[in-house]
């Protein structure tokens, strides 16, 4: 008894580690998918800037954030490998065991047909019973014979079931073999691709050291730039913590929204997708990540990111993350637009807009196109400036938007 729990176990163990692995590599191809959408709407991105000539300094940074993209495609693809090993390995398991269950099965049923065969006569069947020594004993052995009969029976459709699966398990195997080494040629022609990218982008990078004063200093007005939006966004935030702080009667607290029942409960569920929020764009790559980093042209100056950049294609549009109210429509001294959606106690930015949709008061859902980001011509590409704040508090968006 203690032999067949043990391997009921057993065999609740390998199949939930294998829907496990199973999972994971499909959240896995799912990444890889984007991570490859990405890189070619970052190429798209770089040949139109290569064909203006305008700006090598713009094209290195593009091919900075392709290259990224490229390492990341690689590391998705070895941990695809990683999962798809170990499941490999959960199946071989399954298969080895459903061999020695084979074998057990077929040497207990050849016992029984020898068994069966040197009592074949019906003769023998029959003085087997007649030979009892009242009715009760005849009944009994009656009910044996025709239980051993059904028993046999049941280990024939037994070994046909374990076959079948044995079969089953090996055509898994015979397929994930087949996808290894695709994986294996496919991560090998990635990292070649990788390598030829970055000699590219080393002779790019000395052909522009002698502008080297002239990068820092637009890497510096830049970033004055996106501090007085971000300030400007902030200031917003904190009126409008307190416009919504004092319609409820609460005009102490000046850094935290106090939210009616309806507030919180879409903070909640803002914050249940953490991690599974669409892209703010439809199509697009990911060209500045969150947080601090060095410069991808000089690297000895330090940025600080508040949120993050997505690039895309001309005419491309914003859209909501997630269903909300916007909160407010700020114009900047370019004439581009900042569209601030409230989530709850949760915001979302999208800066950059050239032409406006929505209104302040107006009710978003998810996916809700909120504007037209604003498409540079120098630059041959739209770049959306996403961030995610609760209350003040700035968040990494990259943790919040699925693959991303």
């Amino acid at each position: 008894m203690l032999k067949y729990i043990i391997l009921f176990f057993a065999l609740i163990t390998v199949t939930t580690s294998f829907g496990q692995e199973e999972e994971r590599q499909r959240r896995l191809e799912e990444q890889k998918a984007r991570l490859q959408e990405e890189i070619r709407e970052q190429e798209k991105l770089l040949q139109t800037q290569r064909k203006k000539e305008k700006s090598v300094v713009k094209v290195v940074e593009q091919q900075n954030v392709k290259i990224g993209l490229q390492q990341k495609l690689i590391r998705t693809t070895e941990k695809q490998k990683k999962v798809l090993g170990n499941s490999m390995y959960i199946n071989q398991l399954e298969v080895n065991k459903l061999k020695k269950e084979l074998i057990l099965l077929k040497e207990d049923y050849a016992k029984n047909i020898v068994k069966s065969y040197k009592s074949r006569s019906e003769q023998s069947k029959a003085m087997f019973i007649l030979s009892s020594d009242n009715f009760l004993q005849a009944y009994k052995r009656f009910q044996y014979m025709k239980q051993y009969s059904s028993f046999r029976k049941v280990q024939g459709e037994q070994i046909k079931e374990k076959t079948k699966q044995l079969e089953l398990y090996n055509n898994k195997l015979a397929v994930q073999k087949k996808e290894k080494e695709k994986l294996i040629a496919e991560s090998e022609q990635e990292k070649k691709a990788l390598e030829i990218e970055r000699q590219e982008q080393q002779k790019l990078l000395k052909s522009i050291k002698k502008d080297k004063n002239k990068i820092i200093a637009d890497i510096r007005k830049k970033q004055k730039e996106a501090r007085a939006i971000e300030r400007q966004i902030e200031r917003l935030i904190r009126e409008a913590i307190a416009a919504a702080n004092r319609k409820s009667g609460n005009t102490t607290n000046t850094t935290t929204f106090v939210l009616t029942p309806e507030a919180k409960e879409l903070a909640n569920d803002f914050k249940a997708n953490r991690g599974r929020l669409p892209w703010p764009v439809e199509k697009g790559a990911l060209t500045k990540r969150f947080g601090r980093q060095p410069h991808p042209l000089e690297p000895s100056i330090m940025i600080e990111s508040s949120g993050i950049e997505v690039s895309s294609e001309r005419g491309a549009k914003a859209r909501a993350v997630f269903n909300g109210e916007v909160s407010d429509v700020q114009m900047a001294p370019n004439g581009t637009a900042t569209i601030m959606v409230r989530h709850g106690d949760y915001t979302t930015t999208y800066s950059n807009i050239s032409k406006v949709y929505v209104n302040k008061g107006s009710k978003v859902t998810t996916k809700q196109v909120l504007g037209e980001i604003f498409y540079n011509q120098s630059a041959g590409r739209s770049v959306l400036k996403f961030l995610i704040y609760q209350n003040i508090t700035k968040l990494n968006p990259q943790v919040w938007i699925i693959n991303m």
